[in-house]
């Protein structure tokens, strides 16, 4: 008897945003959108880790973060998995993520995240 039991696999997805003028107004608009998916990919298992990239300066001229992409890691069974689940993301929808420099890549931890 086989068995069909899958194996999932870390992948590391680095999702920066447009640098047009406009990219953070269209972040801010639908982050509470894109904050509920990541919610309920953490909570199945899928979404690891994941959260905002910040530019060197941390803030604009009105003192919010300045945000300038994503980095997460997901656990999917293949790489077309994990970047379909990337794709569906609203901040990718939305035209937040430069899809031209979005990279999704197998991951395999050298040192295991330990939490504080």
């Amino acid at each position: 008897m086989s068995s069909s039991l899958s194996r999932k696999h870390l992948f590391a997805v680095y999702a920066p945003d447009y640098e047009d003028p406009e990219s953070l107004d269209r972040r801010l608009s639908v982050r509470e959108k894109h904050l509920q998916g990541a919610d309920g990919l953490r909570e199945s298992g899928t979404l690891k880790f994941g959260g905002a990239l910040l530019a060197p300066e941390f803030t604009n001229e009105s003192g919010r973060k300045k945000m300038v992409g994503t980095i997460m890691f997901l656990e999917a069974e293949n790489i077309e998995e994990a970047r379909k689940f990337v794709e569906s993301d609203i901040y990718h929808t939305s035209g937040v993520w430069d899809k031209e420099k979005l990279v999704v890549l197998p991951f395999v931890t050298a040192i295991p995240w330990k939490s504080t």
